[in-house]
């Protein structure tokens, strides 16, 4: 005889009714977290969730058979995975789930949802999601970022502790022109560094102002960062991964669950704490008496720009530092990823070491391949 189905256990999440089905499932099993484990760490943490999803686009990162080994996460080339992207909103949606329609560089078009309170998050927690992708806009205008992103993504031979190292010199370079940054653990081994920029400026201008960023950091740092988009010539540096700016590219939100053994998530950080703490310092069982310590460290880059004396800051000077590249060093553009249209004064899309126009000098000395 089958053993029982626990009961669905109801939460009240801010006025709403939150039905939690299969609430004992162990979605971390090498911790002991089940389901309504993750829902109520998502409830925990309400405000600043909602802060880094309210009014945006935002792609679910399902996982509804839980975190086990030998799990893996579906890709464009491979959907066999036990974990997907969710793009569009699920059918059988309460009415209280609010959706946007964003367009994707195919020029297809999607309903994403787009959470406007913290039982949207509740409820997309039931459905198996651990990690939220929100997009950089908000829908009053989905095609005006109001963030840049800026990814310090580790190399293999390289982890945290090195984008820890990178990061003081990634804030002077953005306070020199302006601007003020609000970094943030990846929940992996990487570190991310948000910046609330003012609502006009196109994905095409906020992607190359993080380019310059990212060249001058290379210019500043040049054994330890790089901003190679073939994974050949980057070597064992810290990649500022450009591309996260590009449309439709999202990045995890402050507060996500990471889908790795110890539910590490997505932790906001002072500047001051970056060199000091690890990526797995923060999770689902620590993370909510930090945030009951120190508030909402994100709190700036939500729909409301609580602290900041406008409504972000301009990327003008950054732009400039692009059109400085560009007439005194010959730098334009670099390129997209690979599913994208070819884009307007993008350079040529082709890996080095399969570029046939290549001078053979320049080939033998790519660095091997790191995957």
């Amino acid at each position: 005889m089958a053993p029982s189905k626990t009961p669905a256990v109801e939460l009240e999440v801010e006025g709403r009714t939150v039905r939690v089905t299969s609430p004992d499932r162990l979605v971390f099993p090498q911790r002991g977290l089940t389901k309504l484990d993750v829902v109520q760490y998502f409830v925990t943490v309400g405000a600043g969730i909602l802060g880094a999803l309210q009014e945006r686009p935002t792609t679910l990162e399902r996982w509804p058979k839980g975190v086990f080994e030998g799990a893996r996460l579906s890709t464009r080339t491979d959907s066999t995975g036990d974990a997907f992207f969710q793009k569009r909103v699920p059918q059988g949606a309460p009415d209280y789930v609010e959706t946007c329609t964003i367009a994707f560089p195919s020029g297809r078009t999607a309903d994403e949802v787009c959470p406007t309170e913290l039982a949207v998050v509740a409820w997309a927690a039931n459905m198996g999601t651990l990690t939220f992708h929100p997009w950089p806009v908000l829908r009053a205008d989905v095609d005006a970022p109001d963030q840049l992103r800026i990814d310090l993504d580790p190399q293999p031979g390289t982890d945290y502790a090195d984008a820890a190292r990178v990061a003081p010199e990634l804030r002077a370079i953005l306070e020199e022109h302006g601007l003020q940054g609000f970094p943030k653990t990846s929940g992996g081994r990487g570190l991310h560094v948000f910046v609330p920029i003012q609502a006009h400026w196109t994905f095409t201008q906020a992607r190359r102002a993080t380019i310059a960023v990212g060249r001058e950091l290379e210019r500043r740092l040049p054994d330890h960062v790089t901003t190679k988009w073939w994974k050949e010539e980057r070597g064992s540096k810290i990649f500022v991964d450009y591309n996260q700016m590009a449309r439709d590219r999202t990045i995890a939100s402050a507060y996500s669950i990471r889908a790795n053994p110890r539910a590490t998530v997505s932790a906001p950080l002072r500047w001051d704490e970056v060199p000091d703490v690890h990526p797995d310092d923060f999770d689902v069982l620590s993370m909510p008496a930090r945030f009951a310590e120190v508030g909402d460290l994100f709190a700036p880059l939500g729909p409301d720009r609580s602290g900041l004396p406008d409504d972000g800051y301009s990327i003008r000077p950054l732009l400039d530092l692009a059109d400085k590249d560009e007439r005194d060093h010959g730098l334009g553009d670099l390129p997209y990823p690979p599913e994208y249209p070819k884009m307007p004064g993008e350079p040529k899309r082709v890996q080095p070491s399969r570029d046939r126009d290549r001078p053979a000098a320049a080939a033998d000395a790519d660095v091997p391949a790191a995957d």
